[in-house]
């Protein structure tokens, strides 16, 4: 009995390290990105001005959000052409990590 309990906590362990510690709320993260005038250089699934959301999900699989995220506020260039994205530092570091979380799982509208 005491090994089924020692066995069932580790497998409640190792199911709460594939659980965000919060869930990503898709249609807010979407509005934020209309809102901070993100879609006027991004599409979700077709190049415009900048790349596709999923295009970016897709090179940056793995990275952190926090890493996409200081990425958004700094801008930068080179990385997808020429076209330089401009720094977005009237963005919140919450809301940065918003949109990374959210642009990182491919944006999702659910």
């Amino acid at each position: 009995m005491k090994q089924l309990v020692t066995t069932l906590a580790a497998v409640a362990g190792l199911a709460a390290l594939t659980v965000p510690a919060h869930a990503m709320d898709a249609a807010a993260a979407k509005a934020l990105a209309q809102k901070s005038a993100c879609m006027s250089c991004h599409a979700v699934d077709k190049k415009m001005v900048g790349p596709a959301y999923k295009a970016i999900a897709e090179k940056y699989k793995g990275m952190k959000p926090e890493e996409l995220a200081a990425s958004i506020k700094k801008g930068g260039s080179g990385k997808w052409g020429p076209v330089p994205m401009p720094a977005q530092t009237a963005l919140s570091d919450a809301d940065a990590k918003t949109l990374a979380e959210w642009i990182l799982a491919g944006a999702p509208d659910k």
